[in-house]
């Protein structure tokens, strides 16, 4: 038996339309999805996606695909569905490392990237480092070297939405039209990785949780604004096909206990009524305490 970890994602810190297309950069958090592959009977109610991605992988391999059958595919996952929390992803990329080293393979980072989106959009939480990433095609892969030290109080709407779905819809336009303010928030991203600086990587995250309002609008939008200004935290984030949204804020420097009861004060739990405390971590295949 073969076994890997792959993390959630609390949204995005960027997406929008970047370099000539759209691209994205996820915001991985300390919640997981681990697979263990394993030989032996398939389970009756495994997810279809690890199917898939061990029957790409034993073609990627030129292993003959009778050998799925015999191989059985058992999960557990901590990450909320359809809520734009990288489920699914965590889910094929932890199946396909868990494979991988079943068969006694190596698998990359970039190989992983190109099989994963054969199957669906995928988030870039597959990549250890902070990686901006084309989620559609896979062609663009920018990692950045410095790894925030970032809480989040994760706000979690009961709203399903569809990854899927969702991109099945045409927002070019919207992305277009916001493709300034997605310029400025990647050039306060990439200060923020040069300098280490939490406040402008907030700054980044609330520019392009801002231009999303315009496609995927969030409740409360702009007394959540206010909260990031009255708190001094270090901004917000955004789940830009999903339903959550992020609060980052360092638990050493800023009172998580204000935001708490500004959050239930202001009747924001009408909206979110679960508020989660999660880390910013690196991303990839995590080895577990």
């Amino acid at each position: 038996m073969a076994e890997a970890c792959c993390p959630a994602s609390c949204g995005e810190l960027l997406q929008g339309w970047l370099l000539g297309g759209e691209k994205l950069i996820s915001c991985p958090i300390n919640w997981f999805s681990c697979v263990s592959v394993s030989e032996g009977t398939p389970i009756r109610h495994e997810r279809q996606r690890m199917r898939q991605m061990v029957n790409l992988l034993l073609d990627y391999w030129q292993i003959p695909l009778k050998f799925s059958a015999a191989l059985r595919i058992e999960y557990q996952s901590a990450i909320p569905l359809a809520k734009g929390m990288a489920s699914s992803t965590a889910d094929i990329a932890a199946t396909a490392h868990a494979t991988a080293k079943l068969l006694g393979k190596s698998l990359n980072s970039e190989t992983l990237a190109q099989l994963c989106v054969k199957l669906e959009p995928t988030d870039s939480t597959i990549f250890e480092q902070l990686t901006l990433f084309d989620h559609l095609t896979a062609q663009t892969q920018i990692p950045f070297d410095w790894q925030p030290d970032v809480d989040i109080l994760l706000l979690e709407s009961p709203q399903i939405i569809l990854t899927e779905k969702f991109h099945q819809q045409d927002h070019r336009s919207q992305l277009l039209d916001n493709a300034s303010l997605l310029q400025q928030a990647w050039e306060k991203f990439r200060a923020a990785n040069q300098q280490h600086d939490n406040y402008r990587l907030g700054e980044a995250c609330t520019l392009s949780a801002i231009a999303n309002q315009s496609i995927l609008p969030k409740p409360c939008f702009e007394q959540l604004r206010d909260l990031v200004e009255q708190a001094g935290i270090y901004g917000l984030n955004v789940a830009h096909s999903g339903s959550v949204v992020g609060l980052l804020f360092n638990s050493h420097h800023h009172d998580a206990d204000y935001l708490h009861w500004w959050l239930h004060q202001k009747k924001m739990t009408e909206h979110y009524p679960q508020i989660h405390h999660v880390k910013l971590i690196a991303g990839g295949n995590i080895t577990l305490p």
